[in-house]
């Protein structure tokens, strides 16, 4: 989505879900700005290239919670062309097995929640642990602060290096 410079005052200082709620992709206009919406996360990018950004949840419900958005804007996975599908999957299960040795987790959910009148297509990889029950109750676990942890976060970033290559 591209935004005037009007457009970018007027919505400067609003939260995602106010963007959200006037219709305007948060995601979108954090990238536009430079991190207005959702500020710097340059400590939590693990790979990116012209189909995908990943990078770990600023708000995660569980250590090692990681995303993966479309560059492009598409508001739901049902927006995705075909063959950027097929990338979103191979990174999915790709992220999955070094999230799990990155992690020593048992299992990573995987999720898609893009819900609201604007918002951004967006995978989410969920970890579960062997002390956690299994099952759709770790979609909803509380959230937390981010933990910067960055020798994982270096060590994510050189096995993700090749991620889609």
């Amino acid at each position: 989505m591209q935004f005037s410079e009007q457009e970018i005052e007027r919505y400067r200082g609003l939260s995602a879900k106010e963007l959200t709620d006037m219709g305007v992709c948060p995601t979108c206009f954090d990238r536009a700005t430079g991190g207005a919406v959702f500020g710097d996360n340059s400590d939590k990018i693990i790979y990116r290239d012209q189909n995908v950004e990943v990078f770990l949840a600023g708000n995660p419900r569980a250590l090692g919670h990681t995303v993966i958005s479309t560059a492009a804007h598409y508001q739901d996975l049902s927006e995705v062309p075909d063959d950027l599908a097929e990338v979103l999957m191979l990174a999915s299960t790709r992220l999955m097995r070094i999230i799990r040795e990155v992690y020593g987790c048992e299992r990573v959910y995987l999720c898609s929640m893009c819900d609201g009148p604007a918002n951004h297509c967006h995978l989410q990889l969920i970890p579960r642990y062997a002390f956690e029950a299994r099952g759709s109750t770790n979609f909803v676990k509380p959230r937390f602060a981010y933990r910067p942890d960055p020798d994982r976060v270096e060590r994510l970033r050189a096995l993700s290096r090749d991620l889609l290559v």
